[in-house]
């Protein structure tokens, strides 16, 4: 479950608008990338973005280009999350695989204000606006993607996986010797 407060966005959020592109022209760390996270749609997001703040937008969120460096940068804020009316199916699936949690859920941008405290549970679809006591229910993301969101994203789930698999056949290995 995560916790904080709304920063509320409307509908065809693109990734330029995420992360604009003039920042591809070098590699930067996403500590830095995180300063210009949300900078097209101004510049009080990354100066005032508190760790486990929620994003609540509308329709069709991080359309546009396939850059893995909006979410990148997103993750770096150490927001808590996203929920959106719906996503871009690559902004979403780019999400998961970096470990930043996101929810669709339909209606949200009409019962959600900016401001506003949300506990969301990912695993169930639970989300609770605390600052109007309204609790709303979604369909919760798939046990799969939460096990690699646990993980922190695809890459250390591999690697956990990997090991485990590894440790399993050199286990095997043993007893047959």
């Amino acid at each position: 479950m995560t916790r904080g407060r709304v920063w509320k966005f409307g509908d065809n959020i693109n990734t330029d608008i995420v992360y604009p592109g003039r920042y591809l022209k070098s590699f930067l760390p996403p500590e830095e990338m995180a300063k210009h996270a949300m900078e097209g749609a101004g510049p009080d997001f990354s100066k005032n973005v508190q760790p486990g703040d929620i994003i609540v937008a509308g329709r069709n969120f991080g359309c546009g280009s396939s850059r893995e460096e909006a979410v990148t940068s997103l993750k770096a804020t150490r927001i808590g999350g996203i929920v959106a009316e719906s996503f871009a199916r690559i902004f979403f699936r780019n999400a998961v695989n970096v470990g930043l949690p996101v929810l669709e859920c339909k209606g949200i941008t009409q019962r959600v204000k900016g401001g506003d405290i949300l506990e969301v549970e990912f695993k169930t679809g639970l989300i609770k606006n605390v600052s109007t006591g309204e609790e709303i229910k979604t369909l919760p993301l798939p046990d799969f993607m939460m096990m690699i969101l646990d993980k922190g994203g695809l890459i250390p789930y591999t690697k956990e996986k990997l090991s485990l698999m590894k440790k399993e056949k050199h286990t095997s290995k043993s007893y047959r010797s």
